[in-house]
């Protein structure tokens, strides 16, 4: 494909450290755009909204897994990790939509997925068609099971979509997946699983991808040696490097591998770790000889609370600088309840024991946005704060498709057409991701509301219509114009990685400077509080004499 390249927005081939402060777009794929109207988001989808994506001001997208699968695990369960799934394209059309994205001055990182995976990849069908103890079944984790006959699984490890995480095969044997069980742990101590990882981080960085977020970046190394700890034993392990499952320290030696090959590119590739640790532990993830980033997921996780938020600001700066990195900050992504419902609910839920639900494995789980329960109005007001303090924030920002969009959660899906395993799995405890996955709004009418021509793969609610691009779009008050002016300003704004704290007075009023006299006030309570000195650059509610509550503010001093 040819692409008409404006030179003011062409990407400098010399930026090798373009990844500190960037803003980064993640698109799940099959529900941005859909471009042959078979319900499913596709690659010409997302290249017919290049100029959206340009306007919005980004400067990377990141795409979830777009490789051939079977959706166990909405495309996480990977049946060849080195081409495109048909439903969304093919390498011809990933190729275009490099030099598309490139030809607006935006880069790619793309999802990689190492710790696993599909049931039905080449490796797999395999190994099953293998003896035990053959090199097919050793590139996995297999293990004989217990009791007298093998019959019983060899732990009771408990899998993160709910169950057990082993799998018997036909000849007794039992397989390890941490995840579904279509999807089948690989075997990291195997050299042939190392060295085909790095061929592929190859085939995607020779097509022009700029870099990759590595999926459970923290688990993939394992030690299955006997004797193996009781559910109850692993969950009081403490996570020092010598757990048995995770965030091993040989870690650094396959992340070593990895930033070899990222660096014989100019520029270097860059590369962003999910990888639920300690802060202490960010550093093997988020050092220069390693990945280079990681994300900080503790704002996402965290309630919307003034001394939460100082708290946690301060600490990932600190962890960045040891680190040698930047903090990675993120509010939403494809795993947690949008942050518009996780503001305007009282309480996520909960449980079968009667106690909140909150966390599982390390997400947030999809008892918030209730209709019922959800203040929405105030869930938007306060997210709309929140978010313009993060990207006031020193470091990179991971935005949410449909965030920019002030998008709530969707919770009014029936079970029948919900599709996340840790659901189908665990559904007397979790309502699963899909709420935050639902197809965006372009259009205020029709089928799927500008998705495509016909339906949706995940039926969108009426009330969409009100929230779509095109009702937006020419609204300056709208959270779409919000975020467009955002990081506008930001990209004009952002200076050295730094800031300063100012007193405000208030325990439930943060404001800090970044250089260049940039000042950033953000009142999380209800009572409204004085507005400083300076030229009002953007606030996220309209202001008066005052600073409404759950208001931030930008000044300029």
């Amino acid at each position: 494909m040819s692409v008409p390249v404006d030179h003011e927005t062409v990407i400098s081939a010399t930026d090798a450290l373009w990844w500190r402060q960037a803003v980064v777009y993640q698109i799940y794929p099959r529900s941005f755009a859909d471009s042959n109207a078979d319900g499913i988001g596709d690659f010409a989808g997302i290249v017919s909204r290049a100029p959206y994506l340009a306007a919005l001001g980004i400067d990377a997208v990141w795409l979830n897994p777009f490789y051939p699968s079977d959706l166990a695990d909405g495309g996480y369960d990977v049946i060849d990790h080195r081409d495109v799934d048909a439903r969304i394209g093919t390498l011809a059309d990933f190729d275009a939509l490099v030099e598309v994205l490139h030809a607006h001055g935006i880069r790619l990182l793309i999802d990689i997925v190492p710790n696993h995976t599909s049931d039905h990849h080449r490796w797999f069908r395999e190994a099953l068609d293998a003896p035990p103890g053959s090199s097919a079944r050793a590139r996995y984790l297999f293990r004989d099971g217990t009791g007298t006959d093998g019959a019983q699984p060899p732990t009771d490890w408990r899998s993160l979509f709910g169950g057990s995480t082993w799998q018997q095969v036909p000849d007794g044997q039992w397989y390890l997946h941490t995840f579904a069980v279509e999807q089948p742990d690989l075997n990291w101590a195997n050299d042939e699983v190392r060295d085909d990882f790095l061929t592929t981080l190859r085939f995607w960085a020779d097509r022009g991808v700029d870099g990759f977020r590595v999926d459970a970046a923290h688990m993939l190394a394992k030690d299955l040696s006997d004797p193996l700890p009781s559910q109850d034993e692993l969950d009081l392990m403490p996570r020092d490097g010598n757990h048995p499952l995770l965030d091993r320290d040989e870690l650094q030696q396959i992340y070593a591998e990895w930033r070899a090959v990222f660096n014989a590119y100019d520029p270097p590739r860059t590369a962003v770790a999910e990888a639920a640790v300690h802060a202490s532990r960010v550093p093997r993830y988020a050092s220069p000889q390693t990945l280079g980033q990681s994300f900080f997921f503790d704002l996402q996780l965290a309630d919307y609370d003034p001394a939460s938020f100082h708290r946690i600001i301060d600490e990932c700066l600190r962890v960045a600088v040891t680190s040698g990195s930047s903090v990675t900050w993120v509010l939403n992504n494809h795993d947690t309840i949008r942050h518009t419902s996780r503001y305007g609910t009282p309480f996520p839920g909960y449980g079968p024991d009667g106690e909140p639900v909150r966390k599982h494995g390390g997400d947030w789980l999809m008892a918030g946005g209730d209709p019922v329960l959800l203040d929405a109005a105030r869930g938007s007001r306060r997210a709309r704060a929140a978010t313009m303090l993060l990207l006031a924030l020193p470091g990179s920002a991971y935005l949410y498709q449909g965030e920019e969009l002030g998008l709530h959660e969707v919770a009014e899906l029936p079970d029948a057409v919900r599709q996340d395993p840790s659901f189908l799995r665990n559904r007397a405890v979790e309502v699963g991701r899909d709420g935050c996955r639902v197809p965006l709004p372009w259009t205020r009418t029709g089928p799927s509301f500008g998705f495509g021509a016909g339906g949706a793969h995940l039926p969108q609610p009426l009330w969409f219509g009100h929230y779509a691009v095109e009702a937006q779009q020419d609204d300056p008050s709208s959270t779409l114009a919000l975020y467009r002016r955002a990081l506008s300003l930001r990209r004009t704004l952002q200076g050295a990685e730094s800031l300063q704290w100012l007193p405000t007075g208030r325990d439930d009023v943060l404001s800090f400077s970044r250089p260049g006299g940039w000042r950033v006030v953000s009142n999380f309570g209800a009572r409204p509080c004085p507005l400083p000195d300076g030229e009002v650059l953007l606030t996220s509610n309209p202001l008066s004499d005052h600073l409404p509550g759950e208001t931030t503010v930008w000044l300029r001093q």
